[in-house]
């Protein structure tokens, strides 16, 4: 871990420089973690309001933080399971899977006034959600984010070797929905 690293949660781990610390976190990482959640959930304002409740979960649990892996592989995991968590609320309030739901989001982009996307990213969005859960979060960590396979695993607690086949088969089936729709 860099030194940067390690003063910045002793900053966020002590009560007189918490705040400050705090808001100098956010800086750093919200636009990284909007764009992870956003990846996840498809829609700008529940990109918003996942991305407040990590900040709130991350700032309520930083005095537990270990430093067994990055803050930012903490925070990305944080994250995810709060997109997750904020997806099957949604597919369970609306009475539908969580694969209809990811159709319904995808529909959805085409009308999101803050969707800067194409007619190819429109289809690249949809080839992504008909991968199952697992292939769209590794996918998206490779291609969106450009995470290295390390990261990755330091963030999913998956072995490097199981993300490279899981992107490869993502990526192929990417490929192939590319070419028959």
């Amino acid at each position: 871990m860099k030194t940067s690293e390690n003063l910045l949660i002793k900053r966020l781990q002590e009560k007189e420089t918490s705040a400050e610390a705090f808001k100098e976190l956010i800086s750093l990482y919200k636009e990284r973690l909007y764009w992870h959640i956003r990846n996840m959930v498809k829609d700008h304002e529940d990109t918003h309001d996942v991305l407040q409740n990590t900040f709130i979960k991350v700032f309520k649990n930083i005095q537990n933080f270990k430093g067994e892996s990055k803050l930012f592989s903490w925070m990305y995991r944080i994250a995810t399971n709060e997109a997750i968590s904020f997806l099957n609320k949604k597919a369970k309030q609306h009475q539908i899977s969580s694969e209809e739901l990811q159709q319904q989001l995808i529909a959805n982009l085409e009308s999101d006034v803050y969707f800067e996307g194409d007619q190819i990213q429109l289809k690249l969005q949809k080839a992504i959600a008909s991968l199952p859960a697992k292939q769209q979060q590794v996918f998206n960590m490779k291609y969106f984010q450009e995470l290295k396979y390390r990261e990755m695993s330091e963030i999913l607690e998956t072995s490097e070797g199981a993300l490279k086949a899981s992107y490869h088969h993502a990526a192929k089936k990417i490929e192939e929905y590319l070419k028959t729709n």
